[in-house]
């Protein structure tokens, strides 16, 4: 007598909303202590670092794994410099895009475009397994696609880069066309150091994935734009500029935030996914908003902050709703010259360097990223003929 098969149930699999608690990679990169309140990079507190540690010095650390000796640092921002030109089909792309379109797409654009155009070449950049010279390549040439759209679309031609001035230098240069003081570009030389890396962020996650399926660096980065542009993830700090000159003043603080509070609106530059104690980066960037931004728009923001957390603690206790890098970002941004839509793609410029690094630790040791997930939908039904419908 043969056996009857007995359909078997598949046991049920565990679904964390969003991966939550997931870990779907090993990193030596960087990590966010959430519960402290932490963010190291290769084994520095970020406190060691910002203000202290130059943007080059800190892609050195994440790319090469040590910080730079002097000779090391001269080298590396000699290869940085090669590097900023940009190709004469990016160029041709970005100018074919309107004038109203969001610098987030334009820089989504010119990365997919840069990879197209130095693979036709023939000599492997960006067509190959990624390494570090690729890496390079494209860090230097992601401030350059932005600064080349903001003048495009004003009716300016693009500026070359400048081989003697650092990456925050060139990259307001390559903007406005001058050469920034020392209190101009050194705020947005800790910015971009804080925003370099945060773990296993959604872009950084798209960027490892793509990775993992063997594509090239430039695919893996323009994937890691698209998630970077929502505003879950990097589109808040815009939000947060929108919010605050909505307001308007301090003393119109109270009566906006409990309205906004009624009406069920969030309130942009708090909480955080991760962390559970004050983001480290919005500790930093206070301090550089009281420095750098004008007075006025500093007691506005402050108040707003101050306020916010009152008001969140209130009516959401036990949440544990603290000031994120969003809040703070929207000051300094603004602070050094920036429109809010280049606020995101700013944020890119310092985020590529962590991507990069991430594409280069993914690769060396790599699998196809390949989660399971949980089907829900029927199994059972019968294909009707479109006549008998």
């Amino acid at each position: 007598m043969m056996a009857t098969a007995t359909a078997q149930t598949p046991s049920p699999l565990p679904k964390p909303e969003g991966l939550e608690g997931v870990v779907a990679a090993s990193t030596a990169l960087s990590h966010v202590f959430g519960e402290e309140g932490r963010l190291v990079y290769r084994g520095y507190d970020i406190h060691e670092l910002a203000g202290r540690a130059s943007f080059e010095e800190v892609a050195h650390l994440l790319w090469v794994g040590h910080l730079p000796s002097h000779t090391e640092l001269v080298d590396f921002r000699a290869r940085l410099a090669a590097n900023h030109d940009l190709p004469p089909a990016v160029l041709a792309s970005l100018r074919a895009l309107p004038p109203t379109a969001a610098p987030m797409d334009a820089l989504r654009t010119g990365v997919s475009a840069l990879g197209a155009a130095e693979s036709a070449r023939g000599d492997g950049l960006f067509d190959e397994e990624p390494d570090l010279d690729e890496a390079i390549a494209l860090a230097a040439r992601v401030p350059a696609i932005l600064a080349a759209f903001f003048r495009l679309r004003a009716g300016d031609e693009p500026l070359p880069a400048r081989p003697d001035l650092n990456t925050a230098q060139n990259y307001l240069y390559q903007l406005f066309g001058e050469v920034p003081s020392e209190d101009h570009w050194q705020p947005l030389d800790t910015y971009l150091v804080l925003l370099a890396d945060h773990g296993m962020n959604a872009s950084t996650f798209t960027a490892r994935v793509i990775a993992s399926t063997g594509s090239d660096l430039c695919s893996a980065v323009t994937g890691a734009v698209g998630a970077l542009k929502g505003p879950l993830h990097g589109g808040a700090p815009s939000k947060v500029l929108d919010m605050l000159n909505e307001i308007g003043s301090a003393d119109q603080v109270d009566a906006w935030l409990q309205s906004a509070l009624d009406q069920g609106q969030r309130l942009m530059g708090f909480g955080h996914r991760v962390y559970k104690a004050e983001d480290p980066r919005a500790e930093v960037l206070r301090g550089l908003a009281e420095r750098a931004s004008d007075p006025a728009f500093f007691a506005l923001s402050k108040t707003t902050e101050e306020r916010a957390l009152a008001m969140l603690e209130e009516r959401k206790p036990g949440r544990r709703l603290y000031t994120n890098v969003e809040f703070y970002s929207a000051a300094v941004l603004a602070a050094v010259g920036l429109p809010g839509d280049m606020f995101t793609p700013t944020f890119a410029v310092a985020r590529t360097v962590g991507w990069s690094a991430h594409v280069l630790e993914q690769v060396a040791n790599n699998r196809l990223i390949r989660p399971q997930s949980e089907f829900v939908g029927p199994t059972d039904k019968t294909f009707v003929p479109v006549d008998a419908r």
